[in-house]
């Protein structure tokens, strides 16, 4: 086996198998239904440590690795077909990272503590309406007005914007602080979307229906000083490292879910029978069957090499370069390839795979919104580009 986990982590595993079996796999198609979370979910996910996870231990959290995360990203997966936890545990466990290494004394302080233990959520904005994978393209500002600063703009297609309004708690994003200097002139920082001038809106996605999707207006919002997360003028840079970690992750949610999926396949091909025979007797089958378990298991290698990269890029042992590569790597086709073995999945189980009791096609819509978020696949072939032929060629 390529992959060794340490005692520590086959022990995260069991505990968030067993919770995640047992709590979130019962009612992952009813949180379809009832498009949320229930909240003592989320509570049992705080009580195993799982809301924002990268938090150290002075904050409340467990400052686990990213190769924990990931172990605890790979069960949630199987367990949610709806994908819904799967994104309410990445996104406040790949910016909590962001915000532990970056953040103020001040805002960590201030934040964690409500985040760690579920109440609030913490989110990502960076998207706008003209602003996706091309981060430059960001059109929301951030001025310094006395001693904080006033943002305005709005950001679009944000998961978790439902549940900061209602709940508490704010996202990471991104702003030009100093416009002429193009991607040198960016800021990072937290916005919390309780604050005044802040307007809500909200999207119907089609998968991962469990977590809101949404966008919202910024109207001369002022935040403290403390919130900023780094250098000002160097957040472009800092925005990236969050990317990696949530890209890593995702990568591992996809091979996690596709497995799970052609493991209800496995199931339903050996006892339905078509002409006389069971379905896994068909060479075709066998064939597309053979290829997806093979694929989905490279991925997820990949994926556990690309949140491993993560953890000895904090030790000092590879370079930025090198993490942005694997993990680019990584992310690259990870929803395509699971996507793939879903569909032929809900193709061998006929009608029913067509239909909403199916947990297979709602893995599907779930699995297909990966290909977008954290960076599409086509921005991933231009960082493993770039970084095989240099800055200067590419």
């Amino acid at each position: 086996m390529s992959i060794e986990f340490s005692e520590e982590e086959e022990m995260i595993r069991e505990s968030v198998r067993e919770f995640a079996q047992s709590k979130i796999a019962p009612i992952a198609l009813k949180m379809e239904e009832t498009k949320e979370i229930p909240r003592d979910v989320i509570k049992g996910m705080a009580e195993l440590g799982l809301m924002t996870c990268t938090a150290d231990e002075k904050y409340g959290g467990p400052g686990l690795s990213a190769v924990s995360a990931g172990v605890i990203a790979e069960e949630l997966a199987k367990a949610d077909c709806t994908g819904s936890t799967c994104v309410y545990y990445l996104v406040p466990a790949s910016w909590g990272f962001l915000l532990n290494k970056y953040g103020t004394e001040e805002a960590k302080q201030e934040i964690f503590p409500k985040n760690v233990s579920g109440e609030w959520f913490l989110g990502i904005a960076t998207t706008e309406s003209d602003a996706g994978s091309d981060v430059g393209a960001t059109k929301t500002t951030i001025k310094p007005d006395g001693d904080g600063f006033v943002v305005n703009g709005e950001k679009m297609y944000i998961s978790g914007v439902r549940e900061a309004v209602t709940h508490g708690g704010g996202h990471i994003t991104i702003a030009h602080q100093t416009p002429e200097r193009g991607t040198r002139g960016m800021t990072t920082f937290y916005l919390p979307l309780t604050a005044e001038g802040i307007t809500p809106t909200y999207i119907d996605d089609l998968g991962r229906e469990g977590i809101s999707c949404g966008g919202f207006s910024i109207d001369n919002v002022k935040i403290p000083k403390h919130y900023i997360l780094g250098e000002e003028n160097k957040g472009f840079y800092i925005i990236h490292e969050g990317y990696e970690y949530a890209r890593a992750l995702i990568s591992v949610i996809c091979a996690s879910a596709g497995l799970k999926s052609l493991e209800n396949g496995i199931n339903y091909i050996k006892e339905r029978k078509s002409f006389g025979k069971p379905l896994a007797q068909y060479q075709e089958i066998n064939f597309r069957l053979a290829e997806h378990y093979t694929k989905l298991n490279m991925l997820r290698d990949l994926g556990y090499k690309a949140l491993k990269t993560i953890d000895l890029e904090q030790e000092g042992k590879v370079s930025r370069f090198e993490t942005s590569n694997i993990v680019a790597q990584a992310k690259m086709f990870c929803s395509d390839w699971a996507c793939d073995a879903i569909n032929d999945v809900m193709q061998w189980q006929g009608a029913f795979g067509y239909s909403r009791e199916c947990p297979d096609q709602a893995a599907w819509r779930a699995v297909r919104s990966f290909s977008l978020a954290e960076g599409t696949k086509e921005v991933m072939k231009m960082i493993v580009a770039r970084e095989l032929l240099g800055k200067k060629q590419y």
